[in-house]
């Protein structure tokens, strides 16, 4: 098997898992709401309800398609377009998996390896919030107006946080690569001297006030609770989606999940070492790179499901913020926080140079 052909499957197999997990994530959010409100939750569809994500799917093809006499056609149309691509195209630089060898030629589980995917990841992220702007703004409707521009505001906001806080982040390891990154938390002096706990040399036990800056940064960025204000359905009727219908509304509501699965597994890679889990380094001597390869995708999408049922667990426990109290939290706690921890980190760095 050639580069191309490999790269080519492993595109479509991301594409295929980013639409199946938000597809399922919608299934587990409701689960996750019926367990912690005492109700049963969906079981109807399948067992367990596990075919309502194909029932909910169906029906957004078949339901009406509208479109506002007074709305800008093509930009209205382009706004969902524009949420669900950006989403789905930050997954290309993420490595989900150390490697694989097929037929005697080692290939890497990851579509782009570029050295500045730190930066493609909050580009793109930064480009998302243009989708829920152009739709809230072509709806020609004043609900979904106000919707798109406190997504906008909300992304100004926190996106400076998270960027500070990546900083940390890229000052310990000296690379805006996200494979270097994580090959950085497989071993040090933290963990590394004793050999089934290799791969445990994770940024979270050295950055743990990056890590809370990003993750409520996180929260943010993708209208999670309690941070959904551009959707606020008692104050805006669900904001800038107010106008869609049909698929339209199924590709703002599938781009969220992709958001929230892609935001996941950044993180995952930031701070909870990737592809690494403890013992790869011994698992690859003994077992073979095939085998260290397999269990570090099961390790990953481990990690990053685990982050998925965080953030649901948060939507259904905490109520949702005041705006007011959202922009008291972003400007005057988070980049506050961020750039003490990046003075003591870049101290540090300074003190240990030698």
């Amino acid at each position: 098997m050639d580069l191309l052909t490999f790269k080519l499957i492993l595109v479509l197999a991301l594409f295929l898992l980013s639409l199946t997990i938000a597809a399922y994530s919608t299934w587990a959010e409701r689960k996750v709401a019926s367990i912690m409100q005492d109700r049963i939750g969906p079981n109807r569809a399948g067992p367990f309800g596990l075919l309502q994500p194909l029932a909910d799917g169906g029906k957004f093809f078949f339901k009406e398609d509208f479109t506002p006499a007074n709305a800008e056609k093509f930009l209205f149309v382009l706004g969902p377009a524009l949420v669900m691509f950006i989403s789905l195209i930050t997954g290309a630089v993420i490595p989900w998996g150390k490697s694989l060898n097929i037929a005697g030629t080692s290939f890497d589980l990851q579509v782009a390896n570029i050295d500045v995917g730190v930066l493609f990841i909050i580009g793109m992220a930064s480009i998302g919030v243009y989708g829920i702007m152009i739709g809230g703004w072509a709806s020609n409707n004043k609900y979904s107006l106000l919707g798109a521009i406190r997504a906008s505001s909300q992304m100004i906001s926190y996106e400076l946080a998270m960027g500070l806080a990546l900083l940390s982040i890229i000052m310990m390891t000296g690379s805006l690569d996200l494979k270097e990154i994580t090959e950085s938390q497989t071993t040090g002096k933290l963990w590394g001297v004793i050999p089934w706990v290799s791969g445990m040399n994770w940024n979270i036990f050295y950055q743990p006030i990056a890590f809370l800056v990003f993750f409520v940064a996180a929260l943010a960025e993708t209208n999670r609770h309690p941070f959904d204000l551009p959707e606020c359905e008692s104050e805006l009727v669900t904001g800038y989606s107010t106008e869609y219908s049909s698929m339209k509304l199924g590709l703002y509501m599938f781009g969220e999940y992709v958001n929230m699965f892609i935001s996941n597994a950044f993180m995952v890679v930031l701070f909870f070492g990737g592809y690494n889990y403890p013992g790869i380094e011994w698992v690859t001597q003994h077992w073979g790179e095939n085998a260290a390869g397999i269990l570090s995708i099961v390790a990953f999408l481990t990690k990053t499901v685990i982050g998925i049922l965080i953030f649901m667990w948060i939507r259904w426990t905490l109520p949702r913020f005041r705006y007011d109290q959202l922009m008291h939290l972003g400007w005057k706690t988070l980049i506050p926080m961020a750039l003490v921890n990046l003075l003591i980190t870049g101290a540090v760095i300074l003190a240990f140079a030698n």
